[in-house]
């Protein structure tokens, strides 16, 4: 079977930079790697022709051999290369790429220096429920959270008097120990420090060498005004204390508004239904609504409401949450829908009366001018 050609095993074009290539060697050798294609033929060859094609490219003299040549440029022994199965020295090839992979798990990306024992603490996750006035004005809010915090009797290194760790001698900080299984170094988790990289010799009596204690908290927190539920607020080292000294984790605040007894919300902008008479719904009037800053305003009905019709009020929804691109300072609007209330528990009088009015107001009223329309129409279609 003809080999494919080395560019496109890795990706790249012809004349790509050696950090190109490389650069697609690491993602092709971290994609394909048997230990994370277990039992994968497929994998495992694809991953023989990725390091062999590497193998090739990354050296200059060879690469100017196959850029000129092609594969016959190591056909028969040419060049030194595709000893032994054919597939190349690849272990070397892999080898060079080895720390940029997985150099991080070792603990050197942090400049040589070891893995360090101190750990960063959790984040937390606070439930917050507030009132929809809450959300309108703003608020300052006091929670109680439970969590980890630094252990005061050893300062947070988890030893006995504050005495500094000792360096782990197992794997002398790394945290990692390794071992060579052919062409490849496996990594497991150091079993003397449990990949702390240090060893606490006379453990804390209080912490029992945790460096931190379980405690509630109490604290404040500012609800900006515009939040609404699903809203984050986060609190930068509010979380669980590190382990031995570690970084404090984050405080999330999720919102959740409750609901109103009046208002709906949608985003800034607010609704609520009102009732109004028949009377002031038939001839017109003013009516007086609330509004969610506490207030009232008047809002005029125009004659011959129906139930159902909107009135706005401009400004009278919810403010911004925060201001940025596309988005203005302005609060919302607020949306009145009228319910007709129809009279209930009338006098005889007052039941006279109405049947007076519909006697001489059918000819006005527009719903029974539509039904008898359709009735007629109804008729004349079946007379015809």
């Amino acid at each position: 079977m003809a080999k494919r050609d080395y560019y496109e095993v890795l990706g790249v074009a012809r004349g790509a930079s050696a950090d190109e290539i490389k650069k697609a060697y690491r993602a092709k050798a971290k994609q394909l790697h048997p230990d994370r294609n277990k039992d994968c033929k497929v994998s495992e060859a694809a991953f023989k022709e990725v390091n062999e094609a590497y193998e090739c490219l990354k050296d200059d003299q060879k690469k100017a051999a196959y850029d000129r040549f092609g594969h016959a440029a190591f056909e028969n022994g040419g060049g030194g290369f595709g000893r032994g199965n054919g597939h190349g020295d690849f272990g070397s090839a892999f080898a060079d790429v080895f720390e940029d992979l997985f150099g991080d798990m070792m603990g050197r990306r942090a400049g040589g220096g070891g893995r360090s024992r101190a750990s960063r603490g959790q984040d937390l996750r606070y439930n917050l429920r507030v009132s929809l006035e809450e959300a309108y004005n703003g608020a300052q809010k006091t929670i109680n959270v439970p969590g980890s915090v630094a252990c005061a009797a050893c300062n947070g290194t988890g030893a006995e008097g504050a005495v500094e760790p000792a360096t782990c001698p197992t794997c002398s900080g790394m945290g990692k120990v390794r071992a060579t299984q052919g062409f490849f170094t496996v990594e497991r988790t150091c079993p003397t420090c449990s990949g702390h990289g240090q060893i606490v010799k006379n453990p804390c009596q209080e912490c029992r060498g945790a460096g931190r204690v379980q405690k509630e908290r109490t604290l404040s927190v500012n609800i900006p005004a515009g939040v609404e539920t699903g809203t984050r607020i986060r609190l930068a080292g509010e979380g669980d204390a590190g382990m031995r000294g570690g970084p404090a984790g984050d405080l999330y605040i999720f919102i959740e508004v409750r609901e109103h007894p009046i208002f709906m919300r949608d985003g800034r902008m607010l609704a609520c239904q009102v009732p109004v008479s028949m009377t002031t719904a038939t001839l017109g009037g003013e009516i007086e609504v609330p509004t969610i800053d506490g207030g009232r305003s008047r809002v005029k009905v125009p004659p011959g409401t129906q139930s159902g019709k909107q009135l706005r009020l401009r400004g009278k929804g919810m403010p911004p949450l925060r201001h940025g691109p596309g988005l203005n300072g302005e609060a919302g609007d607020m949306l009145i829908e009228l319910a007709v209330e129809t009279p209930v528990n009338l006098t005889a009088r007052q039941k006279e009366l109405l049947r007076e009015f519909e006697a001489i107001n059918a000819d006005n009223n527009p719903q029974t001018q539509g039904f008898f329309q359709k009735i007629k129409g109804f008729w004349d279609e079946m007379k015809g």
